[in-house]
């Protein structure tokens, strides 16, 4: 499967900003899809997952109550809804496809990755 990710931006402390990440190739429901971020000098971190039929729903708590993770299994497409954006939240943020059984934190459990979009907050 091939994952675009789009919808990043420079934004305002306080914003919002919302993620898409389109998928072609292979039947997209057959993915836990998730979404990932890297800051600069930082590590690649988790941030939100969701089940292949969407009923199962993961957030780090550093996004709980601000993100929103959603997918469209009928336009291929996974979202993330980024509200009270702050500073902290600048990295570039990638999606993630994984066939295992469930969401994982983990990078190396997703097996597609989409090529980023970088989000930027200001204070």
């Amino acid at each position: 499967v091939q994952l675009q990710a789009s919808g990043g931006g420079l934004v305002q402390a306080g914003g919002s900003l919302r993620l898409s990440c389109a998928a072609s190739g292979r039947t997209f429901i057959a993915y836990v899809m998730g979404w990932f971020r890297q800051a600069p000098g930082k590590e690649r971190e988790f941030v939100a997952g969701m089940s292949r039929s969407g009923d199962s729903i993961y957030y780090v708590d550093f996004v709980k109550g601000r993100f929103t993770i959603s997918r469209d299994n009928a336009k291929n497409t996974v979202y993330l809804q980024m509200n009270s954006l702050t500073p902290e939240d600048t990295a570039v943020y990638y999606c993630a496809a994984g066939t295992g059984w469930g969401i994982s934190v983990q990078s190396d459990e997703y097996d597609y990755w989409g090529q980023g979009t970088q989000v930027t907050v200001s204070s």
